[in-house]
């Protein structure tokens, strides 16, 4: 069987610590190494982790003597991972049955595949959705076509339990790295720009759970969210050898591609009026930052001088009534093919 070290990072998540790790345990067919990190908790989490290891032999807890966040927390279980394969699990999230084994026999499938992930559901509550299990195949792209996508596109494409990680490859590039919130997008792209990537078709790999508590809720908006992103980006090519002219290139497309978006957001703040100024002001600072060319820099001009002269006119704010109609209409469309292939 494969060896798969599954390190759950848990900050006063003991209410939901239990559910994550039976959700590993009950994976059928699997050599399972747990490691539950308990980041200096104030609630009974490492009571509860420690219930845990006294009851299954293949948890083991480290313990924070203080609060050190998110990626060293993580970095530390993987220190102590021995498997063949490596999941990062949130403590608020869980697997689905059946997941690793599905992971596992498609990255063994091909040894050059090195990050395998699949369909995420995201759910509130108590109650967890049914989750497929058929298999319906998989897609393997070459690492650098998948970084490509992610650099044309802006935006991450994983959200976090689903994937699977081959650990000599994770030894090859190093753990997270210390973003506040998009250390797992850049470790993904950092996964794929040595190695293949695959994603599961058809079946549900985990269950993500959306809350008021998480991270990402109390402390990402629009604008943040933006910003993390074009760090992942910056910080994965800071680390690339210089000589590599694909490398150079794909920053520049990522650049070219969140600057655009960041002229798109503050345009559609102007078209509506400029109800918030302050967003549109941070859009337009941190289209500015990336380092626009001379065509969007005029572009961005054009915005600020525009955001200045005479309110929309009734016939502009239909114009971006309709606009936005479709936007939302591209946004399911994306939805749904991100839903069924893993890429938008």
């Amino acid at each position: 069987m494969a060896r798969v070290s599954v390190v759950i990072p848990c900050f006063n998540y003991a209410a939901y610590l239990p559910a994550a790790v039976h959700s590993v345990i009950g994976q059928a067919g699997i050599d399972l190494q747990i490691i539950v990190v308990n980041d200096a908790s104030t609630d009974d989490s490492l009571h509860v982790a420690n219930e845990l290891a006294h009851k299954f032999a293949q948890v083991t807890v480290l313990h924070n003597e203080r609060n050190r966040g998110p990626v060293e927390t993580f970095n530390r279980g993987l220190e102590r991972a021995t498997g063949e394969f490596l999941v990062r699990l949130d403590a608020d999230d869980l697997l689905t049955p059946g997941s690793l084994h599905r992971a596992v026999a498609v990255a063994r499938s091909d040894p050059m595949i090195g990050l395998v992930y699949g369909h995420p559901i995201h759910f509130s509550g108590d109650s967890l959705p049914k989750a497929r299990d058929r298999v319906k195949g998989w897609a393997v792209w070459e690492g650098l076509q998948w970084l490509e996508d992610r650099c044309r596109t802006g935006v991450n494409v994983i959200t976090s339990p689903e994937v699977l990680m081959r650990m000599s490859v994770v030894r090859q590039v190093g753990g997270q790295r210390d973003l506040a919130h998009s250390h797992d997008m850049e470790m993904w792209m950092r996964i794929a720009s040595v190695s293949r990537v695959a994603y599961i078709r058809g079946a549900d790999q985990a269950w993500h759970r959306d809350h008021a508590l998480s991270l990402s809720a109390r402390k990402v908006d629009f604008t943040t969210d933006f910003e993390q992103r074009w760090l992942a980006f910056e910080t994965l090519f800071d680390h690339c050898q210089p000589a590599e002219h694909r490398f150079s290139a794909l920053r520049l497309l990522a650049r070219e591609t969140l600057i655009e978006e960041g002229i798109r957001s503050a345009r559609v703040e102007l078209q509506l009026g400029l109800p918030d100024r302050e967003r549109f002001a941070a859009w337009m600072s941190m289209a500015r930052r990336i380092g626009p060319n001379e065509s969007q820099a005029a572009r961005l001009a054009r915005l600020e001088n525009q955001a200045h002269g005479p309110q929309a006119s009734p016939f502009r704010r239909a114009d971006t009534f309709l606009r936005r109609v479709y936007r939302r209409m591209m946004r399911e469309y994306r939805q749904r093919h991100w839903a069924s292939y893993g890429i938008y």
